[in-house]
């Protein structure tokens, strides 16, 4: 049986500016297009209002929001309207000058790769963690993060030349 929630946050509107900020990122580093990972923002927190989950923890209800994401961002970019479309260059207005190269950069990685890059390293998530999140094994992950790694030193190699 699950446990009522314990988790302090449960207000849609606290919900929203508590991870408001981590969903957006998250989203525009699956689909490189602000207004698709606007979309994808909407989706994920109205899902949230309309299924009103309860979570044991903070970090559970991170977790599922993270994993909402994720599933939204795929959903998108399989779409038959996605796969008819044209990107168009979004500019990376969340970040510092000096982080737009990089994510420029982890930008052009699959999209399997992006997801492992950014919850290591601008969410702080272990591999243990990110797998349970993806629902994949711990040592995909630390595969993909050394793929992820290798691909983005030979961008940059390339980018130097």
């Amino acid at each position: 049986m699950v446990k009522k929630s314990q988790c302090t946050v449960t207000d849609g509107e606290t919900v929203v500016r508590t991870y408001a900020d981590m969903v957006y990122k998250l989203a525009f580093a699956q689909v490189r297009n602000r207004a698709d990972a606007d979309d994808i923002f909407q989706e994920v927190f109205l899902r949230y209002v309309r299924k009103n989950p309860s979570f044991e923890t903070e970090e559970h209800q991170k977790a599922w929001l993270i994993r909402v994401t994720v599933n939204c961002a795929k959903k998108h970019q399989s779409s038959a309207w996605r796969r008819k479309t044209v990107p168009l260059d979004g500019e990376l207005t969340f970040l510092q000058p000096e982080d737009i190269g990089l994510a420029e950069l982890v930008s052009k990685l699959p999209e399997k790769y992006r997801s492992v890059i950014h919850l290591y390293y601008y969410e702080g998530y272990s591999s243990d963690e990110i797998g349970r999140i993806l629902k994949t094994r711990p040592s995909t992950v630390r595969t993909q993060l050394v793929r992820a790694r290798r691909m983005l030193g030979e961008l940059l190699e390339g980018e130097q030349i």
